[in-house]
This record gives structure tokens, C-alpha cells and sequence, in this order.
């Protein structure tokens, strides 16, 4: 068996300075695992002039420095990051995947805090409490983290609550508020525009620079709502105020 059929990954060029793993085309947790397991790799054994990796739903982009890894000119820095991630591939892929961490986020749904509840809800033929129950019910995989610094991607959301975009996207939504845009659901964790479809907000910081760690959430991560009222809302609120 050759090393193409050990490793059916696609390696592309991304400009001169980066390469996308591409790993497969559907998004799934079987994907997501692979792209972890490169990922932890590369964590735990840092490669002189490979610079950052950035994984998403089916790839894992890696951004390097061609001089660094050119011996001075001497070789060609892309023939060498591919040699180097192919050797990481081969050790990687029969890894398994750590046990996930699970965060619990507070969210009050609806009224101020989520004006579009009502709207997911006509859309999807549902009562605004069905949404909230199938909305908090099932615990989410951060598949990644991006748009905004924080933002987390989370797989796993019931079919009976894909809401498309709004047409309009507003131009502030407050942080921590949790939203819906087709087959996805997230938290916004800074002040920011948006289109997502808003049904509830969480007094958790998920992203403060500050912090060793500014984002509360990583890759890998599991996450589950747990729907708090107004009241309990403030209460949480005043405990996680600078």
C-alpha cells in the first residue's frame, strides 16, 4: 500500500507562504477528529518555521515560513512542508480522539435577549418553548472558531431549528448573544454586526484578552445551553463583571 492510499488527504498550496490539509468534504465528527488529532500533534511537537494552524469544518490550514525552512536557499521550502506534513499524517491517523470537554453556558432565551425567537419559531412551525427545548437539549461540538475572536462554530443543532440569515443583517449585536443561521448555532463573545438569527443571550464572557486564555472556548470542546430566566440572567451577570 502506498503512502497516497495511507493517507487519502489533500494537500494544497495556499499562496507561497501556506498549505490546506483538506480532509474530507462533508463535515462530520469523524472529520473533526482527524483534523484534532494533527492539530494536538503539532501542538506537542512544535516544528521549527512552521508558524500557525488554523482548523476548520474539513481542513487544517498551516501557514509557514519559506526561508526558515528552505536550509537557506537550499531547498524548496513547499517540497519540504509537504514532506514534513505528510510525515505527520501518517503519524496521526490512527489516533483517537481525547474526551471533550463540556462547558455549560446560561442563556435566557427570548424578549430582549433573543428578539428573533419568535421568528425561528414561525419559521419552523414550532412553539417558542419547543425551540428553547430543542435548542438546550443537545450538546454541541466546537468545530472551530473564527468570523470573530472567540466566535465558536457548533455542529449538532436539530434539523426542526435551521432558520436561514436575516435579509438585513443588523450592524451591533451585543456579546453573548446566541444565535441561528441555517443549520448552525453560536455565540457571538464580542460586540459586533451580524445576520444570525438571535434567540437568547449569555452573561458568560467567552472571550476577554485578558485572560491567560481570552477564549473560552477551543476547538474540540463541547458545549451545552442551559436556559436561565431574566432574573438568574442578572445574577450571573454581576458575578462575571470585571
Amino acid at each position: 500500500m502506498n503512502r497516497k492510499e495511507l493517507i487519502p488527504i489533500q494537500l494544497l498550496p495556499l499562496g507561497d507562504k501556506a498549505i490546506v490539509l483538506q480532509f474530507e468534504e462533508d463535515v462530520s465528527e469523524a472529520t473533526h477528529a482527524k483534523i484534532q488529532a494533527v492539530a494536538r500533534y503539532l501542538d506537542r511537537h512544535p516544528i521549527p518555521g512552521i508558524l500557525e494552524y488554523v482548523p476548520a469544518y474539513t481542513t487544517l490550514t498551516v501557514y509557514y515560513n519559506p526561508w526558515l525552512l528552505s536550509n537557506k536557499g537550499k531547498t524548496d521550502p513547499y517540497d519540504k512542508v509537504i514532506s514534513i506534513l505528510q510525515e505527520v499524517l501518517t503519524k496521526t491517523r490512527e489516533q483517537k480522539a481525547n474526551g471533550s470537554r463540556i462547558v455549560e453556558i446560561p442563556v435566557c432565551y427570548g424578549g430582549r435577549y433573543g428578539p428573533d425567537l419568535m421568528e425561528v419559531a414561525s419559521h419552523n412551525k414550532l412553539t417558542p418553548a419547543k425551540v428553547i427545548e430543542l435548542h438546550s437539549k443537545r450538546v454541541y461540538l466546537v468545530h472551530m472558531i473564527g468570523f470573530a475572536p472567540g466566535f465558536p462554530y457548533l455542529g449538532g443543532l436539530d434539523k426542526r431549528l435551521a432558520t436561514p440569515r436575516k435579509n438585513e443583517p443588523r450592524a451591533t449585536i451585543p456579546a453573548g448573544s446566541v444565535g441561528i443561521a441555517g443549520t448552525q448555532t453560536g455565540v457571538y463573545p464580542i460586540t459586533t454586526p451580524g445576520g444570525w438569527q438571535l434567540i437568547g443571550r449569555t452573561p458568560l464572557v467567552l472571550f476577554d484578552p485578558q485572560r491567560e486564555q481570552p477564549s473560552l472556548l477551543k476547538a474540540g470542546d463541547r458545549v451545552r445551553f442551559l436556559p436561565v430566566s431574566e432574573e438568574d440572567f442578572k445574577k450571573h451577570e454581576q458575578q462575571h463583571e470585571h
